[in-house]
């Protein structure tokens, strides 16, 4: 057994699991099967990988910068309770499922390619990462009942596969309407919270500009730059912040907030206050790097998959990272993120004062970077659909459910609900909530009645992409209509068979990439 196991946990651990490295693999492929030179291929696919590391790079430093105001936001208000990390609890799982969890995800991504070559789901989900933390979700929940490793792998791998096809195809109107074409889907697990967001945005903001057509006066003209606007709200957050620490705390304790960080222990309040100046300000460097890597990525990695649409996998769309939209609305990034961060909080307050006396469900902190993430990308689906308002009540949306959902699936976890952590995003709260409660059936009656749910789950996914997004269903087609006519002229000859549908896109800002042609 230790042979298969060896080989299997690397190939998760070293090289699935690192979107970079698969992002390089199928670019590669692509180019091989559009019969690219060497050089060609060799070059592509390193491009491509170096532009998802400038993503991670990007992420990681959001993660530093957020990491000391989380502190303070404990602090200021003196909530102590679970915080939602999934690479947290993703790390101890490992210690007890690792082998379960890399055979289930090897099967579950081999069942993926199977669904998306023989339905209609033609999506191929290149998310590494997401498909290791559902993994892992998945081989916990089922476990929990003592179940052999061959059942949980089993029906794990089926969940998986599933749900790898499923979500991409769920969002995917929405999607295109925020890129505007229908060459690249999304592969992220806070899927339920962009639907939410879209569908928001089509009921708030029927006449509600987008978040990219803000009138500033001249002397604010420089926020029109993103990178610009984003590090200067953040860093004025940063400062109340730090100022509310260090009044409710005192400088002994205020003064180690940055201690992780190269900033070290504050010498005194000037000290103190700069460092979190300089905090605000790489934020807005982090964003801008996300935003490199992602227009680097897309300009490899959706031509080269092509080749991969026509011969492996015909008419297949590359299922991608949440960060793959910001290009498309950066304000609406910033917007979505305080907005979903403001939704943690009285999501919080809520379980404070009413959930957690009267059901007993755990206390969820917002964590920064899951609202960071999943907010600005709501905010992106919501403006889409709903303009500035769209942006603002979708997002705040999307903060609710990644504080209730994760307190539910608490409820299901076993052993690792006792872990002060847990998965963060809305389709690991839902969708691991609902397999654990089937599940506790137990024995064969509990995994027929689970699987049973994944076949409705991918019963809908192929309705959906039928019905609704084969159609061409635009769901911002009555705000369009309602907008000025020049906001909302649609582009000629639009609207007919699998090309976009006749509604007015909301185009990139300046330096992002325009989407390419359908292959």
């Amino acid at each position: 057994m230790g042979r298969l196991v060896t080989p299997a946990t690397f190939l998760v651990n070293e090289i699935l699991s690192e979107p970079a490295y698969l992002i390089g693999i199928i670019t590669a492929v692509g180019l091989i099967a559009m019969k690219k030179s060497a050089g060609q291929i060799i070059g592509g696919a390193i491009k491509a990988t170096l532009g998802f590391l400038l993503i991670g790079a990007g992420a990681g430093l959001v993660t530093d910068s957020l990491a000391p105001l989380g502190t303070m936001i404990q602090g200021v208000t003196g909530a102590h309770g679970v915080i939602p990390t999934n690479e947290a609890i993703v790390g101890i799982a490992q210690d007890q499922f690792g082998s379960r969890v890399a055979w289930l995800m090897i099967l579950g991504f081999v069942v993926s390619l199977l669904l998306a070559r023989f339905t209609p789901l033609r999506y191929v989900f290149l998310t590494g990462h997401h498909m290791l933390f559902m993994a892992t979700l998945l081989t916990v929940v089922l476990a929990d009942g003592g179940r052999s490793t061959v059942a949980v792998v089993a029906t794990g791998g089926v969940l998986l596969g599933i749900m790898l096809v499923a979500m991409p195809a769920f969002a995917h109107p929405w999607t295109k309407r925020v890129t505007g074409s229908d060459t690249v889907a999304i592969g992220h697990f806070g899927t339920a919270g962009y639907i939410v967001a879209g569908a928001a945005g089509k009921v708030v903001g029927k006449r509600s500009r987008s978040t990219e057509e803000m009138k500033l006066p001249e002397g604010l003209r420089f926020l029109r730059d993103s990178m610009v606007a984003t590090a200067l709200s953040m860093l004025l957050i940063y400062l109340v912040l730090a100022v509310l620490y260090l009044v409710k705390e005192g400088q002994r304790t205020a003064f180690k907030a940055f201690a992780a960080g190269t900033g070290g222990v504050a010498t005194g309040t000037g000290n103190y206050l700069m460092q979190s100046v300089m905090q605000g300000l790489q934020f807005g460097i982090a964003v801008a790097v996300i935003l490199f890597g992602v227009r680097t990525i897309l300009g490899e990695l959706v031509p080269a998959f092509q080749g991969i649409a026509r011969k492996v996998v015909p008419g297949a769309l590359p299922a991608l990272d949440a960060p793959i939209v910001f290009p498309y609305a950066q304000n609406a990034v910033l917007i979505g993120f305080i907005a979903s961060f403001t939704g943690g909080l009285i999501g919080l307050a809520l379980l404070t004062w009413v959930f957690n006396p009267a059901f007993g469900l755990a206390l969820v902190l917002p964590g920064l970077v899951p609202h960071f993430f999943t907010g600005g990308a709501a905010g992106v689906y919501g403006n889409a659909t709903g303009g500035r308002r769209g942006a603002v009540v979708g997002a705040f949306l999307n903060g609710l459910l990644i504080t209730f959902l994760p307190a539910l699936l608490l409820e299901v976890l076993g052993a690792f609900g006792d872990q002060n952590t847990t998965f963060g995003d809305a389709d690991f709260g839902w969708f691991g909530a609902l397999i654990g409660n089937a599940g506790k059936a137990g024995g064969a009656a509990g995994l027929v009645v689970v699987l049973l749910l994944g076949l409705a789950v991918l019963g809908a996914a192929i309705w959906v992409q039928k019905r609704v997004v084969e159609t061409g269903w635009d769901p911002g087609a009555a705000r369009d209509a309602l907008m000025p006519r020049e906001s909302a002229a649609a582009p000629a000859g639009a609207g007919s068979g699998s090309a976009p549908a006749a509604y007015a896109k909301i185009p990139p800002p300046a330096g992002a990439p325009a989407p390419p042609p359908a292959p």
